[in-house]
């Protein structure tokens, strides 16, 4: 007859058997499709996109009252109930969504996941610029802080979204921190840039950076000039090696960091709708931009084997933001 077994060393032995520890990290691609369902996540701003989050403008942009005007801007908007809309003319909001409708039917025709934000309070009239309360990395997303009033309150759509997709989220910003996805861009996959100004400040940055780190990513923290918002007005990754820039709006120490990666640029001139910086990568050198390039910036990006669609949305671009802004990749091919 054998002894009992002691419970105790059942117990270890047990834990010892079944205990997995740190390894593979939480962003492996296995652990990912183990724990979460699919691989989610970026780590790049080039790589075929398989699933994209966006917004159709809707209700929300009811809240422009043409009556209501900030003299100081010389346009609508109401500083009590922290709203502006930039233009002479109230939002079409018909030719807004027609113009959106056709951004989503261009991302379709190339097999991509378009997946709605859900919830979009009627205040929120900035809600289709989805880019912002933010970003992707490997393995999930870092929830922002948004930088102005009129915002606040995107993060919960974002983070409510994101909770029904089963999209891990790795950070919320907090405390002193404010972030806005607009301002962060993945250079490789082992380097991110975020820029810093009116919308972002040095804490939310910090906060971003922690998180990179753990997965041995290098942040790169970019001074904007004047009051640009967001980094994506003047940079936008367009093929492996490849970035289209506005000069004028970065600084020149950054357009050296990109130079001692290897990144090569094709810079805008004064004969470009500056929109056009502000466009989509939907594969290596496969952009979506806005009319408004010159034949001059579009013989360079040639020239590079970039190939490109126009996608009108100059109506959009009249609340504040454009190609770029208005869409938030959730999985991209690596490259």
């Amino acid at each position: 007859m054998s002894e009992p077994l002691d419970p105790m060393w059942v117990y270890n032995e047990t834990v010892k058997m079944f205990a997995i520890g740190g390894e593979p990290t939480f962003e492996d691609e296995a652990e990912q499709t183990v724990t979460w369902g699919r691989t989610w996540g970026v780590n790049n701003d080039v790589g075929t996109i398989r699933s994209i989050l966006m917004h159709r403008p809707g209700v929300e942009m009811n809240i422009v009252d043409p009556s209501k005007r900030i003299d100081a801007i010389g346009s609508y908007g109401d500083l009590a109930e922290h709203w502006y809309f930039q233009s002479e003319d109230p939002p079409n909001i018909p030719v807004m969504q027609a113009q959106h409708d056709g951004l989503v039917a261009a991302l379709e025709r190339r097999g991509i996941e378009v997946i709605y934000q859900e919830g979009v309070g009627d205040r929120h009239l900035k809600a289709v610029y989805t880019r912002d309360p933010a970003q992707m990395i490997k393995g999930g997303a870092i929830v922002n802080r948004m930088g102005t009033r009129i915002r606040r309150g995107e993060e919960l759509v974002t983070t409510q979204t994101l909770a029904k997709l089963g999209v891990p989220i790795l950070r919320t910003i907090s405390g002193s921190g404010v972030m806005e996805g607009g301002s962060f861009a993945w250079l490789n996959e082992t380097n991110c840039a975020i820029g810093i100004g009116v919308r972002v400040n040095a804490e939310g940055a910090r906060q971003v950076g922690e998180v990179l780190a753990s997965q041995g990513v290098t942040l790169h923290v970019v001074e904007l000039t004047g009051y640009d918002i967001h980094i994506d007005a003047n940079f936008l990754m367009i093929d492996k090696d490849l970035a289209l820039v506005n000069p004028m709006g970065l600084p020149y120490t950054f357009l050296q960091t990109l130079k001692e990666l290897g990144i090569h640029t094709v810079e805008i001139t004064p004969l470009d709708d500056g929109w056009i910086v502000n466009g989509l990568a939907v594969a290596p050198g496969e952009l979506l931009i806005p009319e408004g390039a010159s034949d001059r910036t579009l013989a360079a990006l040639e020239a590079r084997g970039v190939t490109w669609e126009v996608v009108p949305f100059d109506k959009v671009h009249l609340n504040g933001g454009g190609i770029h802004c208005s869409t938030t990749p959730l999985v991209r091919d690596a490259v």
